[in-house]
């Protein structure tokens, strides 16, 4: 068993860079679990909403989320022909800097999908197209690049014969490594030295079983300690797979979680066990993994069908035990379940959000953000639902997909060519 030290420097390799407290420096937040360690914040918001602090404008459209750390936000957008990562001042929302990625998505929901990782004073990105580049954080003087589907070969999963949307990753910083997935038999994953973009590794995988489709998802890979080896848990085309961190070794897969059209949210990771879920009428599922001889095994402890619990996107959070999450193909209905033993706690709710819910987790709240624009504040409570305010994004013109992101006291929304940020901390009382 790994010592309590070990762990604790190995969650630290986790979280890029020096941080300060509060620092959103990547997808799903330091552990990319959708939780932020903000504190002080707003049980209730007023009508309307939280104070808006400043919008920013021309940020180009997509779904990208932000990172936000050193007084910076990062983003991507695709403008006109080109996607662009942005880093805007968070002090006022002003452009500091803009940088062409690659070519800009122009398929079926366009736009971009990745968001960007801040490591120390480098940032990385992954464009819609396979572009992934390293840039100065300060100026976004570009460092190195290269293009994963040139280099790996890499490719997306297959829906209705043609690849639907895009490259959607975020890349990982874990110590000297970036992992990115090209998903494919010989490159599922492939680790790169995060100074040069050179190979350190590449992962091949077997045959994983019948379900789903050969290609990358659209999730992002996260790291487990589960049964004392650090691995990368990563849902791909055909289902999950864990990867040995140090030597890029196939260790386990799950088929039962795929499906054949978009794997999306990413999996959730809690000592020795992994729970993950996925749309198009999947459902969700627990394994836990164990030391089997010089690799590990995952056994199911439990699945559970697409009509108890199925995050299409937008993703999931744990708390005390609890998934919490929307639920249903295209639906964003709160559902709240104990992740060890599978039972529903309460849900699924019919509330006023519409369609697919983004979630972020903060200070006992969770943050659901609706594909129509309604921002929710809930709960994160196992005995029963209940919400603590609401407000409309303002100026919603396509799906409001993009996470929230909650950071140093601060909501950001990224809405397509805008970004909003708002004061979520409680005000003192004056004399």
């Amino acid at each position: 068993m790994p010592s309590r030290l070990s762990i604790l420097i190995a969650g630290l390799c986790l979280v890029p860079g020096f941080l300060s407290a509060g620092d959103w420096p990547q997808w799903r937040g330091p552990a990319r679990d959708g939780k932020s360690a903000d504190t002080g914040l707003l049980e209730k918001w007023p009508e309307g909403g939280p104070p808006l602090v400043w919008r920013a404008e021309g940020l180009g459209l997509g779904y990208s989320s932000v990172a936000v750390t050193d007084g910076k936000v990062f983003t991507l957008g695709d403008v006109k022909d080109d996607e662009l990562l942005f880093a805007i001042s968070d002090a006022d929302g002003k452009t500091l800097w803009k940088y062409r990625v690659g070519p800009a998505n122009k398929g079926s929901h366009g736009g971009s999908r990745s968001t960007p990782t801040v490591d120390g004073k480098r940032v990385y990105a992954l464009g819609s197209d396979g572009d992934l580049v390293s840039l100065s954080a300060t100026d976004g003087r570009e460092i190195w690049r290269l293009s994963i589907v040139e280099t790996f070969g890499a490719e997306m999963m297959v829906a209705g014969g043609k690849h639907n949307w895009r490259f959607s990753e975020s890349p990982l910083i874990d110590g000297g490594k970036l992992i990115v997935t090209p998903g494919t038999r010989s490159a599922a994953l492939v680790a790169l030295n995060k100074q040069n973009g050179k190979e350190i590794w590449r992962t091949e995988i077997p045959e994983l079983g019948e379900r789903g489709v050969d290609g990358t998802g659209y999730a992002s890979a996260v790291v487990s300690e589960g049964a004392g080896v650090r691995q990368y848990v990563q849902l791909i085309g055909r289902g999950l797979i864990g990867v040995e961190a140090s030597t890029g070794k196939f260790l386990w897969g799950y088929n039962r979680i795929a499906n054949h059209v978009a794997n999306v949210p990413t999996p959730l990771i809690d000592g020795d066990y992994v729970f993950a879920s996925t749309g198009y009428g999947s459902g969700a599922g627990l394994l836990r993994l164990r030391k089997d001889g010089d690799g590990v095994a995952a056994d199911e402890i439990y699945f559970v069908a697409g009509d108890t619990m199925q995050n299409h996107h937008g993703g999931m959070v744990l708390h005390n035990g609890v998934v919490y999450s929307g639920t249903g193909h295209q639906k964003g209905f709160p559902l709240a379940l104990e992740m060890k033993s599978g039972e529903v706690k309460w849900g699924p709710i019919r509330n006023a959000g519409k369609n697919s819910a983004a979630v972020s987790f903060a200070d006992g709240r969770l943050y659901f953000r609706y594909e129509n624009g309604l921002m929710m504040l809930i709960e994160a409570s196992s005995r029963e639902y209940r919400e603590a305010g609401s407000f409309m994004i303002p100026d919603v013109k396509s799906q409001s997909w993009s996470a929230p992101v909650i950071s140093g006291g601060r909501l950001y929304l990224k809405e397509q060519d805008h970004m909003l940020c708002y004061d979520l901390r409680i005000q003192p009382k004056g004399p």
